[in-house]
């Protein structure tokens, strides 16, 4: 059975190398999003573009904004099952802090270039001792992509619950700490725990 897998925020395919799993896991790479397109259009696109609607048996995994789009596909689709990873299934997990700066449209006045923390910071956000890899897929981010995800991150509206879900969260997970009581709990796991304790 085939796992479509999608990873975060700026992540690539890399950060599932560590993963061992007993399915074909299939990276989705991200897409250039169209000017001003919605997540639920652009998760759309993905599926198109990989064929997910033609499977008859497959998963879906999520890592982190990743899990964003994992849950918008699982909505337009018929996964056997959900996995989201360092993620948020509904918009109430979201934090207050999110929330609010999504209302202020603060993200369209941030130039691209500011969106690219140091090295030192996104060490402490992501809480990894895989610190080369980090910088590696940090080095390669696209930032008008970054900026079109984090809008649609803080302007997420899903309440939608999945059927068929596995949420896995880090007790020390700074960027989306896990929330929800079906939320199975990795202890001491930081938000770049798919690699660190996959």
């Amino acid at each position: 059975m085939k796992i479509f897998a999608i990873s975060g925020l700026g992540a690539d395919k890399r950060v599932f190398k560590y993963l061992t799993i007993e399915h074909d896991l299939i990276p989705i790479e991200w897409i250039k999003p169209k000017k001003k397109e919605s997540i639920i259009e652009y998760s759309k696109r993905l599926i198109k573009e990989y064929g997910i609607e033609n499977e008859q048996e497959f998963g879906i995994l999520g890592v982190s904004f990743g899990g964003l789009i994992a849950t918008e596909i699982s909505k337009l689709t018929k996964p056997k099952f959900t996995i989201l990873i360092s993620s948020v299934e509904t918009r109430t997990e979201l934090s207050g802090i999110i929330k609010i700066a999504g209302k202020s449209k603060l993200i369209e006045l941030i130039p691209e270039k500011l969106l690219n923390p140091s090295k030192a910071i996104a060490r402490f956000m992501f809480g990894t001792g895989k610190k080369e890899l980090l910088n590696s897929i940090l080095a390669d981010t696209d930032l008008n992509f970054t900026k079109w995800a984090i809008r649609e991150l803080m302007n997420w509206k899903n309440q939608s619950r999945l059927p068929n879900l596995i949420k896995i969260g880090g007790t020390k997970d700074k960027l989306l700490p896990p929330k929800g009581e079906n939320t199975i709990l990795i202890d001491k796991g930081e938000h770049f725990m798919i690699v660190d304790k996959a």
